[in-house]
């Protein structure tokens, strides 16, 4: 039987040889939002992972807008060098196409990295102005945002489409925006952080207005041979936030302006959301904005074996799926889903042997 994940997928004029993507994940580890020997590394090896796309982890599109110090940026040339430097060794290594996910954190900016704390920066660790759609903060003890000024959303928007500039020089075979886990985009489309009263906040369609603005405006640089995704968040798990036909609504309108894929997340936005954590407990939400939209769409969430990845697929409950954990405890997550599957996969030719047929020791289950 063909396994249905490792079935070819175009997005815009791009082929991916199966529906298998490397989350963006978090590594923390950039210097002043340059990549470092770290990203070689990482990415080098998640390159040859099996997967057909891997998305390089969250990339500020400004200073501020980084999560903490450890952030990577594409916002000056230092950055755009650094990055280069990986995504050409990959290149040279790898398999995958690559792409890049730009975001700003907004309200979650300018915290301490997970396995310091995670908190909100002190006034020795060099904290800096966060800016929101609203002046609230994400937690009682968190700084307080900014409230954004016309001129920092025209500068935001500005940050993108340079941000995306940069990715196009880099090589980047696709660009995704990032507008959920409660970062800046997602401040404005939610209710529960978006409290504005001019012509970003209070119906849907306003809240929208901002996210669709970017959208339009990387658009219009990005080739239309390349990949324009986006991550949207199909729930708050909070009450009052967004849910399901609002997510649809966001797919649709996104559509309209022209991107070409879509992932489904949830949560991150508020600290009080009560989030049912389960094996596909996202996947839902993708199903249900697939079912209204005619671009392909991605599934994220606690997917880890090759199987429950399969079904997802098969049964069309979404395009592609997007894991992370999963690569981080098994670069070559890929190449074991396809003797699961009996699926095929490029090695590179120094691994050839460790391919099931020429290693008897693959089957062996004890």
């Amino acid at each position: 039987m063909t396994s249905m994940l490792f079935s070819p997928i175009r997005l815009a004029n791009a082929d991916l040889p199966n529906r298998i993507v490397v989350a963006p994940m978090c590594q923390y580890s950039a210097n002043d939002g340059c990549a470092s020997d770290w990203h070689l590394t990482h990415l080098g090896s998640l390159a040859n992972s099996g997967a057909g796309l891997v998305v390089v982890e969250a990339t500020a599109v400004e200073r501020r807008g980084r999560i903490t110090h450890g952030d990577l940026g594409l916002y000056d040339d230092a950055c755009e060098a650094a990055l280069l430097r990986v995504v050409n060794h990959c290149r040279r290594i790898g398999t995958a196409r690559m792409g890049v996910q730009i975001a700003h954190a907004g309200r979650k900016a300018s915290t301490q990295i997970p396995w310091e704390g995670g908190q909100a920066l002190g006034p020795e660790q060099d904290p800096w102005q966060t800016i929101a759609p609203s002046a609230m903060p994400y937690r009682p003890d968190w700084h307080t945002p900014r409230e954004m000024t016309q001129e920092d959303i025209d500068r935001v928007r500005e940050a993108h489409v340079d941000a995306a500039r940069r990715a196009l020089r880099i090589g980047f075979d696709e660009i995704e925006l990032h507008a959920a886990h409660g970062y800046l985009l997602h401040e404005f489309l939610s209710p529960l952080t978006n409290k504005r009263t001019d012509r970003y906040g209070g119906s849907l369609e306003a809240r929208m207005r901002f996210p669709l603005e970017i959208a339009q405006a990387v658009r219009a640089v990005w080739p239309t041979d390349k990949p324009l995704g986006i991550r949207i968040t199909g729930s708050d798990w909070a009450s009052g936030g967004i849910e399901v036909p609002d997510a649809v609504a966001f797919a649709k309108a996104l559509e309209a302006v022209g991107i070409d894929f879509i992932c489904v997340s949830s949560g991150g936005l508020v600290p009080e959301a009560k989030i049912a954590v389960g094996p596909n407990y996202q996947v839902p939400f993708a199903e249900a904005v697939k079912r209204q939209v005619s671009i392909p769409v991605r599934a994220v969430g606690l997917i880890g074996t090759p199987r429950q990845a399969e079904k997802i697929i098969a049964e069309g409950r979404a395009d592609m799926v997007a894991l992370a954990r999963a690569f981080l405890d098994n670069p070559h997550w890929g190449w074991h889903a396809a003797k699961v599957l009996g699926g095929d996969v490029a090695r590179p030719l120094q691994y050839a042997r460790a391919a099931h047929h020429h290693w008897p020791a693959a089957f062996y289950t004890d």
